[in-house]
């Protein structure tokens, strides 16, 4: 399956497709070890997230699409989806300013939603076990978890599946 990611609106935010430009803001944003507690890694540097962003960007048509969010203009996070088979796992950040306000559960369920409509027949996240927010935000996807740890993480699957 390829898809194009295209511009996604909810009730609050614009999802915007990705674009290496994106790196100097979210830079900004993503520069906090907090956003990293239960994923592991560290803070990129603008130049770094800019080559991230750069094979990001170009691996679009082998099934990676990403999102940046936007509330009223300003940078909140992103969310991403990586097609595999007619499946997508699916993955969202908010920045630890912006986050309590609804905006990862309200962005996954838009580019849930988008992926549905697009032909995607079902869902996949892996969510920390003690990542409480981040388990709220897959029931509001419509995921349940499963009994499958991979890495330490739990394995959410659309309902159903």
């Amino acid at each position: 399956m390829s898809l194009q990611p295209e511009p996604i609106t909810t009730a609050r935010l614009v999802l915007e497709p990705l674009r290496v430009e994106h790196a100097e803001e979210m830079a900004v944003l993503l520069d906090d070890v907090r956003l990293h507690e239960f994923t592991g890694g560290e803070p990129l540097a603008v130049d770094l997230l800019r080559d991230r962003y750069a094979r990001q960007v170009a691996g679009v048509g082998r099934g990676w699409l990403n999102w940046v969010v936007r509330y009223g203009g300003l940078v909140v996070g992103t969310v991403q989806a990586t097609l595999e088979g007619g499946d997508a796992e699916v993955a969202w950040v908010v920045g630890v300013a912006h986050q309590g306000r609804g905006f990862a559960g309200e962005a996954a369920v838009g580019m849930a939603g988008w992926l549905l409509a697009h032909g995607v027949r079902g869902l996949v996240a892996h969510v920390h076990p003690e990542h409480l927010a981040s388990a709220a935000v897959a029931r509001r996807v419509g995921l349940v978890a499963s009994d499958v740890v991979v890495d330490g993480e739990v394995r959410w699957v659309s309902a159903g599946r």
